[in-house]
C-alpha cells in the first residue's frame, strides 16, 4: 500500500492550525492536487462527509471522504473512497514551542484492476507528498 508521510513545522499556535486544517474544505488552498472540496453533510465532527475532486496520476477523480476520528486540537482521520482506490488521511497536531508541527500521513489502497499500477505509484506519491508539504507549510505560515 503506497503511503505518504510528511511533517511540517510552522510558527503558528496549534489552535489556529487546527481550526484551519480540521475544516477539510481548506485542502483547496494547500493541496496542489485538490481541484475542489466541499462539505456534503455534517458539522466537521465524526461522520462529516466531504466531496473532493483531485488530480491523481494525470486524471481528475472524485473522492468521498468521511471523518472517522476527530480529536479536537490533536488529530483528524478521514477515510476516502473512489471506485478504484481507498485512502486514509491522518493529520496529527503537536505543540512545538511557540509553533505547531503537523504530521500528515496518507495511505492509498488500490482496488480491483488498479492494483496492477501499484508499483508505478511510488514516484508519483513522493512528488505528491513533497509538493503538498511545501504548499502546506507556506499556507500555514500565512495564517
Amino acid at each position: 500500500m503506497p503511503t505518504i508521510e510528511r511533517s511540517v513545522a510552522v510558527q503558528q499556535p496549534v489552535e489556529k492550525v487546527w481550526d484551519f486544517l480540521s475544516d477539510f474544505t481548506t485542502t483547496e488552498s494547500w493541496d496542489p492536487g485538490t481541484v475542489s472540496c466541499e462539505r456534503v453533510s455534517g458539522d466537521g465532527g465524526v461522520g462529516t462527509v466531504y466531496r473532493n475532486v483531485s488530480k491523481f496520476m494525470g486524471r481528475e477523480v472524485e473522492i468521498e471522504y468521511t471523518a472517522v476520528e476527530v480529536v479536537p486540537g490533536r488529530e483528524i482521520r478521514l477515510h476516502g473512497r473512489t471506485g478504484a482506490m481507498e485512502m486514509e488521511d491522518t493529520m496529527r497536531f503537536h505543540a512545538d514551542g511557540d509553533g505547531t508541527r503537523v504530521d500528515y500521513i496518507a495511505h492509498f489502497e488500490p482496488q480491483g484492476l488498479t492494483k496492477l499500477v501499484t508499483p508505478l505509484m511510488a514516484p508519483f506519491c513522493k512528488k505528491l507528498g513533497d509538493d503538498a508539504a511545501v504548499s502546506l507549510e507556506r499556507t500555514l505560515n500565512r495564517l
